[in-house]
């Protein structure tokens, strides 16, 4: 078992029945699934990005990502339908809990003036969406191999209900958030 599943079970999952009173365990919130996503936009001019896009999602999570492709297209982008335009992976279960320590405890550290994460990035549906501006802060990435740098957005899903308990429930497993 990770060390966050660990911790969820035996501090997060108590603590939440104490502060929202729930009677039962299995009405905690909990985490559902993690969602990488890279917006290739710049795959129209350089032919070689969507082999750095992919690389890099495959270090990151250790899954194969899947290219997402345009619905329709748009001229005043430059995109056709079913042009590749990102890439996305989905992590669940001990691949994510996995993926949510490295990112509290290594990656958060290695973002360049990190101040702590802002509480408005939750939304009301329970998501939590953290966007890096360089995928260099990732540990599996070494900055001397870096040949393109791009951006990517993580996205960790719950099934909350509101805002409130998916702060709660974000600070008791250890996210930093500004106070």
């Amino acid at each position: 078992m990770s060390r966050l599943r660990e911790k969820y079970i035996k501090e997060v999952i108590p603590e939440m029945k104490k502060i929202f009173g729930y009677k039962n365990e299995f009405a905690v919130p909990r985490l559902i699934k993690v969602t990488i996503n890279v917006g290739a936009g710049r795959a129209l001019t350089d032919d070689k990005f969507l082999d750095t896009v992919k690389s890099t999602l495959e270090r990151i999570s250790g899954q194969k990502p899947v290219f997402t492709r345009a619905k329709k297209s748009i001229s005043a982008f430059k995109i056709r339908q079913d042009m590749i335009i990102g890439a996305t992976v989905t992590l669940r279960g001990k691949i994510m809990y996995e993926f949510i320590d490295k990112l509290i405890n290594v990656t958060l550290a290695r973002v360049r003036d990190f101040r702590g994460l802002d509480s408005k990035s939750v939304d009301r549906a329970g998501n939590l969406t953290i966007g890096f501006k360089e995928h260099t802060v990732f540990p599996e990435i070494k900055s001397d191999e870096v040949e393109r740098l791009h951006g990517l957005s993580v996205t960790i899903n719950t099934n909350a209900k509101g805002q409130k308990e998916t702060l709660s429930l974000f600070t008791l497993l250890g996210f930093p958030f500004k106070k």
